[in-house]
C-alpha cells in the first residue's frame, strides 16, 4: 500500500478546474500527474475543460484507470467535461452533487475570473487553491484581485512565489504560499540504456538513415514568446561554421506547428535563413506517444529553449529527466532548472530584492545548462496583461553555446546531462511527478488545517473589471 494511503470514505475531496487531464496540453499533464499521484490521499473531481469539448455534458469515471496507474483499488476520479472551464451554473451544480472540500485551479487566472466573482458564495464553505503557472517581471499588480481571492497560492517557480508575495504585500500573511515546481513521470522520460530496433527505426525517420554527429532539439508551441526564429538564426550561424561534410551530420529537429497565427511561418523562416535546399532542419508536427517523445530527447545531443518569457519550460524538465544538456534563456521558471548558486553556495531563491536572475547577479550554475542571458528588455502587453518584460536574448550568444556543446565529446555531453538528471530527481529539486504531488499535498494539508471560512467581504463585480485606461486621470 502506498505511503500516506487513506481509505476513500475518509479522504478530502478536491474539485479541479483546468484542461481535461486526458488531453496533451502542459497544464493537463501537470494536473493529471497531481491527480494520479495523490489519489491515495484525496478523492478527485474535475470540471474537465476544452475549447469545444466533444464529451460535453457526459460524466466520465476514470477511477479504474487511476487505480491501475497508482496501484490502489479505491480511487475516486470523476470528470465533468465542459466547454471552456465551465460556467457559474455548472460549478454550482457540481459543488452541489460532489460536495468538495476545496477547489483547485490551474492556468492563467484570467480564465477563472468568473470563479473569483463567485468567491462570496464559494469561500464561505470551500477554500480556493491556485497553482500559479505564469508570472514574470515586473510584478503584475493587475493580478492582485485574483490572488487575493485565493486561500492558497502555489507557485511553480521560486520567482513566481516571490512575485506572489510582492503583489500581495501584507495580504499574503493569511494565505498558504508554497513552492510547488513542476514534476514529470520518470517512467515516461528517462535515458535509454539500450538502443532498440523501435528506437533506431524512429530515429531513422528523422535522419533519413544518414549518420548524424549532432542533433539539436526544440519541443514547444509555435508562439511568439518562444523565439523560435532566434533559435533558427543561431543554428544558421552554427551551420555556416561547418564544413560541407560536417553540415550533413548536423540536424535541428523542431517538434512544433509549422505555422501558427500566434507565432510564425517556420518553413518561410527556414527557407530565408538556410536556403530552399536546406537539409539541416526538420519540423515534426505529428502528435506523438510519450514513448516516442522520450526517443526524441534521447536522440538529441542538446535541447534549446530561448523563450523571451517562460513560466516554467516543461521541455527543459523533460530534457533533465532524459540526461540531455540544454541551452536556455535566463528568464522565468527556467532559472530554477539551471540551479543558479547564491553567494552562500545555496540553490538561489528569489526575493523581493532580487526577484529574477536575468541580470546575471549569480553566475554559477549546473553543468547541464549553457545559459543565455537576456540582452534586451522590452515592455510588451495586452488589454488583459497590461505589462510584462520581453526578456529577449541575443541569438549570437545562443550560437556560441551551440558551438560549445558541439565541440564537446559525446561522453562529456552525457556526463553533464547525467549530473542534471541526478539533481532533478533528487530531494533538492524534486522535479518528479511523485515529489510534485507530495509537495502539493503538504500545501493542501496546511490549507485544510489553517483555513477559516470567510463570512463578510466584497469582491469586484463583473462590470467592474474594466481596462484602467477608462479611469486613468491622464485620459481626457
Amino acid at each position: 500500500m502506498k505511503d500516506g494511503y487513506i481509505k476513500q470514505s475518509d479522504r478530502k475531496k478536491i474539485l479541479l478546474l483546468t484542461d481535461d487531464i486526458r488531453v496533451h496540453s502542459g497544464v493537463a499533464q501537470i494536473g493529471r500527474e497531481i491527480v494520479v499521484n495523490t489519489s491515495h490521499r484525496y478523492n478527485w473531481v474535475q470540471l474537465a475543460g476544452s475549447v469545444k469539448h466533444p464529451d460535453k455534458g457526459k460524466i466520465a469515471d476514470v477511477s479504474s484507470e487511476t487505480n491501475k496507474e497508482i496501484g490502489i483499488e479505491d480511487a475516486y476520479t470523476k470528470l465533468y467535461p465542459t466547454d471552456g472551464y465551465g460556467t457559474p451554473d455548472i460549478l454550482r451544480e457540481v459543488i452541489k452533487l460532489e460536495k468538495p472540500d476545496a477547489i483547485f485551479l490551474i492556468t492563467d487566472p484570467r480564465y477563472f475570473q468568473w470563479v473569483f466573482n463567485m468567491e462570496e458564495e464559494i469561500r464561505t464553505s470551500i477554500p480556493i487553491a491556485y497553482l500559479n503557472i505564469w508570472d514574470d517581471m515586473p510584478a503584475p499588480q493587475y493580478n492582485e484581485e485574483f490572488y487575493e481571492s485565493c486561500d492558497a497560492l502555489f507557485g511553480i517557480s521560486k520567482q513566481t512565489v516571490a512575485i506572489n508575495k510582492i503583489v500581495l504585500g501584507n495580504k499574503a500573511d493569511d494565505k498558504v504560499i508554497k513552492y510547488v515546481p513542476h514534476g514529470l513521470d520518470t517512467k515516461k522520460f528517462f535515458p535509454l540504456k539500450e538502443k532498440t530496433k523501435d528506437y533506431l527505426d524512429f530515429r531513422s525517420q528523422f535522419t533519413r538513415g544518414e549518420e548524424k554527429d549532432f542533433i539539436l532539439f526544440f519541443n514547444s508551441r509555435n508562439i511568439r514568446r518562444k523565439s523560435i526564429p532566434d533559435a533558427l538564426a543561431a543554428w544558421k550561424l552554427f551551420i555556416d561554421d561547418l564544413t560541407e561534410e560536417n553540415k550533413k551530420k548536423a540536424l535541428f529537429i523542431l517538434h512544433t506547428e509549422p505555422g501558427s497565427e500566434h507565432g510564425t511561418d517556420l518553413p518561410a523562416v527556414i527557407e530565408y535563413l538556410m536556403g530552399p535546399e536546406d537539409n539541416t532542419v526538420v519540423i515534426s508536427q505529428q502528435k506523438l506517444h510519450y514513448t516516442q517523445m522520450n526517443y526524441l530527447y534521447n536522440m538529441a545531443d542538446a535541447v534549446i529553449l530561448i523563450s523571451a518569457a517562460e513560466g516554467w519550460g516543461l521541455s527543459l524538465t523533460e530534457s533533465l529527466l532524459t540526461s540531455t544538456p540544454f541551452i536556455a534563456n535566463v528568464t522565468g521558471g527556467m532559472q530554477d532548472q539551471m540551479r543558479f548558486i547564491d553567494h552562500d553556495g545555496n540553490w538561489y531563491t528569489n526575493s523581493k530584492e532580487i526577484p529574477s536572475n536575468h541580470n546575471g547577479t549569480f553566475t554559477k550554475h549546473g553543468e547541464w545548462v549553457l545559459p543565455v542571458y537576456p540582452k534586451a528588455l522590452g515592455m510588451v502587453g495586452s488589454m488583459v496583461t497590461p505589462y510584462i518584460w520581453d526578456s529577449r536574448c541575443d541569438f549570437k550568444d545562443a550560437y556560441q553555446n551551440i558551438k560549445t556543446l558541439y565541440s564537446m565529446s559525446p561522453e562529456e555531453r552525457l556526463k553533464r546531462g547525467e549530473s542534471g538528471r541526478k539533481w532533478a530527481i533528487g530531494d533538492e529539486a524534486g522535479f518528479t511527478a511523485e515529489k510534485m504531488a507530495n509537495t502539493f499535498a503538504d500545501g493542501m494539508e496546511e490549507l485544510f488545517t489553517t483555513w477559516k471560512p470567510r463570512k463578510n467581504f466584497v469582491f469586484l463585480q463583473d462590470d467592474e473589471f474594466k481596462p484602467r485606461q477608462l479611469q486613468h486621470k491622464l485620459i481626457y
